[in-house]
């Protein structure tokens, strides 16, 4: 079973012209994105808003795509 931890989050810092504070985009996952004031407030509303996606999919009767592989670089 695939839980919020296995899909990327991408998180940016927001201008002060869009209020300031962080995005996060799951890129995986279209439209799943959240903010929050810090990046880890960011990266775990990200995490809900992840669950969230699943949850709505799966009421559709839809699978959510499975995450992609990841690849560390060492060095």
């Amino acid at each position: 079973m695939m839980s919020s931890s296995d899909y990327r989050i991408d998180i940016e810092p927001l201008s002060l012209e869009d209020g300031g504070g962080f995005l996060a985009v799951v890129p995986e996952l279209p439209g799943c994105m959240s903010d929050g004031e810090t990046e880890a407030e960011a990266f775990s509303n990200a995490q809900e808003a992840i669950i969230d996606w699943i949850a709505h999919a799966a009421s559709k009767g839809q699978k959510p795509p499975k995450p992609m592989r990841r690849y560390y670089a060492l060095g």
